[in-house]
C-alpha cells in the first residue's frame, strides 16, 4: 500500500507544478525518486531519466506505487543524441544526474568528468537549442568547499575541491550559472549536505556511508565509525525536496546559489549512537581514518543556510532522530530490495 501524505509547501507549490511538466535525471536515484514523487502529488507531468548503471543510485524499487504515473527514459545523459527530445517541451529540469562516489573520482576520474563535468554542458546546450525557457535546479554538493576555514560555511566560502569529485561539480554548477548569465536559461544550484532518507543507496557507501550503516545495523553487522570526532549537518530528503521545489517554483532563485543545510551538526560517533538507538540497539566500532579516505576527508563541516532561508523561506522540518526512524522504518520493510 502506498501512503500519500500531505504535499510540501501548500497551495503555491501545487500553483507552480500542476499540468507543468518536469524532467528530473537520476530520476530512479535516491533523491530524484522522492522528488519525483512529489511532483506527481503536486499534479506534475513527471519524465525521469537514469542510465541505471548498477554503480550508481537507481533502483525501479524507488518508483513502486507511481510508475504509471511517471514517464520513465533509460539512457545516460552522456548520451547527446537523446537531450533534445527530452528537454523539448519541458517546464522544469531538476538535474540530479551525477557520479557520487569521491573515491570512485579518484579511481576513474575520466568517467567522473564525463558524468559531472561533460555531459552537463551538452545538458545545457540541448537547453540553449532547444528549449531555453526551461527552469533547471542543479544538485551540487558541499564538497566543493574542501577543508572549512570557518564554520558554519557560507556561500561565500572558498572554494577548494579536495578530490577529482568535487572539481567536476564544480565545473558543473558554473556551467550552469554561465548558461543563466550569458544565455538567459534560468538556473538555480543547490549545494547540498549529507542528505538521508528512504530510497538512498545502502549496498555501500557510494552515496553515503549512512546508508551502508543502516543496512548493516539492520543485519545486525557493527559499522565502522572512521575518526568519529569530525562534526557534520544531515538533511532528510523530504526536506531537501521541498528545497528543490521552492528553488524551481520562485523567480527569487534564478542565478543564486544555496546552500541546503541541515539538523544541529553532532559528530560522527554522535551519529553512530543515534542509528544505534533508530534501529533499536545497532553495535558500532570505532576506527582510525583509512589513509586513501583521509587524505580527501574534509574534517568538520556544516553549512550555514541562511540564505534560503531568507530568500525562499526554506528550513529543514526533520529533526536527526526523526529522519532516522523513518528511514528505518522504510528499510525494514523494503532491504530485499536494495541489497
Amino acid at each position: 500500500m502506498t501512503v500519500i501524505r500531505k504535499s510540501l509547501g501548500g497551495p503555491g507549490l501545487i500553483r507552480s507544478f500542476s499540468g507543468r511538466k518536469a524532467l528530473v535525471t537520476g530520476g530512479v536515484g535516491f533523491i530524484g525518486s522522492n522528488l519525483a514523487r512529489e511532483l506527481v502529488r503536486l499534479g506534475a507531468e513527471v519524465t525521469l531519466v537514469d542510465s541505471m548503471i548498477p554503480e550508481y543510485g537507481g533502483n525501479l524499487r524507488n518508483l513502486a506505487g507511481i510508475e504509471k504515473r511517471v514517464q520513465v527514459h533509460f539512457t545516460d545523459v552522456r548520451d547527446g543524441h537523446s537531450l533534445p527530445h527530452l528537454v523539448r517541451g519541458q517546464d522544469f529540469l531538476f538535474n540530479l544526474a551525477g557520479q557520487t562516489s569521491h573515491m570512485d573520482s579518484m579511481t576513474d576520474p575520466q568517467t567522473d568528468l564525463e558524468i559531472n563535468a561533460r555531459a552537463q554542458l551538452s545538458i545545457l546546450e540541448a537547453c540553449r537549442l532547444h528549449n531555453p525557457g526551461i527552469r533547471i535546479v542543479f544538485a551540487s554538493t558541499r564538497q566543493i568547499y574542501g577543508r572549512p576555514d570557518y564554520l558554519p560555511v557560507d556561500e561565500k566560502h572558498p572554494l577548494r575541491p579536495v578530490d577529482v569529485n568535487g572539481i567536476n561539480k564544480l565545473a558543473g554548477e558554473s556551467y550552469h550559472l554561465l548558461y543563466h548569465r550569458v544565455h538567459g536559461i534560468r538556473s538555480t544550484v543547490l549545494r547540498l549536505t549529507n542528505t538521508i532518507g528512504p530510497r538512498m543507496r545502502i549496498k555501500d557507501a557510494r552515496q553515503t556511508f549512512v546508508g551502508l550503516w543502516i543496512k548493516q545495523a539492520l543485519q545486525d553487522d557493527a559499522f565502522e565509525v572512521w575518526g568519529g570526532g569530525q562534526l557534520r549537518d544531515f538533511t532528510y530528503v523530504d526536506d531537501a525536496v521541498e528545497a528543490f521545489l521552492l528553488a524551481a517554483a520562485k523567480d527569487a532563485a534564478a542565478g543564486e546559489i544555496f546552500n541546503v543545510g541541515g539538523t544541529k551538526p553532532v559528530t560522527l560517533e554522535e551519529l553512530a549512537a543515534e542509528v544505534a538507538m533508530a534501529c533499536g540497539g545497532g553495535q558500532y566500532v570505532v576506527k582510525s581514518f583509512p589513509g586513501d579516505r583521509k587524505r580527501i576527508d574534509i574534517g568538520d563541516f556544516y553549512a550555514d543556510d541562511r540564505l534560503i532561508r531568507k530568500k525562499l523561506g526554506w528550513r529543514p522540518r526533520t529533526k536527526l532522530r526523526e529522519a532516522l526512524e523513518k528511514t528505518f522504518a522504510y528499510y525494514r520493510k523494503e532491504i530485499a530490495h536494495y541489497v
